[in-house]
């Protein structure tokens, strides 16, 4: 759609600056792309619309009255005027195109490239790292971990589809006093068990002691002294700590890698922070050598923050122990090391916001220019519909139990619609249709805002929900595998795009024209929920237009050919966008 919007943009420039010089006034519009395109309420008065509000005061007139001077314009121009046809609504320019040449060159484009089509350019010759997930060494992942994670593999397949090099990068927690706590719990309760003895997955039997060490400190005050003293014994190489800790991390890890297969979830590198705090730990020391910090009487070491109007953050513990600052600190100097990016995103939750505004902040002062570049990407809170989760309580809603809960829902579904026989696979099916309900429902809400995740609801097979996109996808999919079978009837037989003149199919076909429009601006706005959204249209169009419109068994053949075609077309670019926010195609359901 965007060159059909420029050339008309042009049209519309071109009709603006004729009729101002017949008016003796400036339009005071520079170029063409300074036109704004919107679309009229109904897709009957046209397919683009032009406000002349902007024009106004230049003018001195009313915007209908310059509606009807640019209208008159466009009639006088021959190449206009042949392109489409193009009406009055008020204040607006309404214009309607004859979409046929580029019907035909659309549909033959997303044929011949398949899942392809979508790609762009717009980031090419970027590299930019994304970070997320990051999760601590102390429980297993929950629904907000689920929300990261589909929001950073989504972001980074989006960024990968607009022409940039992209690496996704892990951030894994595995130090600190609140991984302690669950290490001095497991001590204190654990009388030597294992995962292995109790038949609880790794990295909820770590998780247990996180929360049992809660319970613990609430009726005990030597509780949090001896996690803070387990810690100055972990950084100072003790021994039976350390070894206590690989046990402990490893098994979180291993669970917490389970559920990274189970929901799709991959990295190109995954970083500890472990391996990072130290030399954070060195970068703030020389920062106060250099006069970027300052000592408190404690031995702690601060940075003054008036600069950019907050009050002041500790960076090291008066004892010489490291926080999440220190830590982020190495771990960010290391990757432009490792592999220096363009930019780097860290996909975290609104509530760090403080976090990394003065973050970026001290890796500027301390001289790294590139720190410019570094984005927070923060997304709201997700919540079940009865309330907030809590960690240390262990109310949580579990990524586990709910990616089997939405499996076993799923395959109920399947069984109570009788089509267990139909799917291939059913245990793949049902898994397939859990991620899809899952990440789309997930993703439908921009990053931004808080959400409430509904499982039953994610799961409907109707309405706006990934299943319902599946649903399309697998019906689309039936129509080609009769078509297949009844291609004799069809030999010799061409698609003539004119013929698509129904409202629905070119509806259908600006849609298909914009998709790689939706993919940059979905890139450059890092917000998946254009993708849902756009796809939920494209959907619920073809799904009007299957209803309405015989399609296979049309007396017309080349009708039927053509709307196939269309079809396929569809299809094709559903399964470009379901590739992007990880729903798995289903060729049947």
């Amino acid at each position: 759609m965007t060159a059909l919007k420029g050339k008309w943009q042009s049209y519309i420039f071109n009709a603006i600056i004729s009729a101002a010089e017949k008016a003796g006034v400036d339009a005071g519009v520079e170029s063409p792309e300074k036109i704004i395109v919107g679309n009229p309420p109904k897709p009957e008065m046209g397919d683009f619309a032009f406000a002349m509000f902007p024009f106004a005061k230049a003018f001195k007139t009313a915007p209908p009255a310059i509606a009807g001077m640019v209208i008159a314009e466009l009639e006088n121009d021959a190449e206009a005027a042949a392109s489409g046809s193009f009406t009055t609504a008020g204040p607006y320019v309404n214009v309607k195109v004859d979409m046929s040449d580029t019907a035909s060159e659309v549909l033959d484009d997303i044929i011949s490239r398949g899942e392809d089509y979508g790609r762009v350019e717009s980031l090419a010759g970027k590299k930019i790292m994304v970070e997320f997930s990051c999760p601590n060494t102390n429980k297993p992942l929950h629904l907000g971990h689920l929300r990261n994670d589909s929001i950073g593999a989504c972001i980074s397949r989006i960024l990968d589809a607009a022409g940039a090099e992209v690496m996704k990068v892990n951030l894994i927690n595995d130090r600190g006093i609140h991984i302690c706590k669950s290490m001095l719990a497991y001590e204190k309760f654990g009388e030597g068990s294992t995962p292995e003895s109790t038949g609880v997955k790794s990295d909820h039997f770590v998780g247990d002691y996180y929360v049992k060490f809660n319970k613990w400190s609430k009726e005990d005050d030597t509780a949090i002294e001896g996690a803070r003293k387990m810690l100055q014994d972990w950084e100072a190489g003790d021994k039976d700590t350390v070894e206590l800790w690989k046990q402990m991390n490893k098994w979180t890890i291993d669970g917490i890698e389970e559920t990274y297969q189970a929901t799709g979830i991959s990295f190109d590198k995954v970083y500890y922070e472990s391996n990072t705090y130290s030399s954070g730990k060195e970068e703030v020391l020389k920062g106060l050598e250099d006069g970027v910090f300052y000592k408190e009487e404690d031995n702690s070491i601060w940075i003054d923050l008036s600069e950019i109007k907050l009050d002041k953050k500790v960076l090291l513990r008066g004892d010489g122990t490291s926080l999440y600052m220190t830590q982020d600190l190495g771990t960010a100097i290391a990757r432009q090391s490792d592999w220096p990016f363009d930019q780097l995103i860290y996909v975290v939750g609104s509530e760090q916001q403080y976090h990394f505004r003065v973050l970026f902040h001290i890796l500027q002062k301390l001289g790294y220019t590139w720190a410019e570049d570094l984005k927070h990407l923060s997304y709201g809170m997700v919540n079940l519909p009865d309330g907030k989760m809590k960690s240390r309580e262990g109310t949580v809603v579990d990524a586990d139990d709910l990616v089997k809960q939405l499996t076993e829902l799923a395959r109920e579904e399947i069984i109570g619609k009788e089509r267990a026989e139909e799917v291939d696979n059913l245990d793949y099916t049902s898994h397939a249709i859990a991620l899809g309900a899952l990440n789309y429902y997930l993703l439908q809400v921009s990053p931004s805002k808080d959400m409430i995740f509904n499982p039953s609801e994610s799961l409907s097979f109707n309405g706006n929900t990934g299943p319902y996109l599946q649903y399309m996808g697998a019906r689309i999919s039936s129509m080609i595998r009769k078509y297949d079978e009844r291609k004799p009837d069809f030999a010799g037989i061409e698609a003539d795009a004119s013929l698509l003149q129904v409202e629905e199919e070119k509806e259908l076909i600006k849609m298909l024209i914009s998709w790689p429009e939706m993919v940059s601006q979905a890139a450059s706005d890092y917000n998946p929920s254009i993708i849902t959204a756009f796809m939920y249209d494209l959907a619920k169009t073809f799904s009007r237009f299957y209803h309405d419109n015989p399609v296979l068994n049309n007396d017309d053949k080349i009708l039927a050919v053509t709307r196939m075609k269309l079809s396929a077309a569809v299809l094709n670019v559903l399964k470009s966008g379901f590739k992007l926010i990880g729903i798995p195609y289903l060729e049947k359901m």
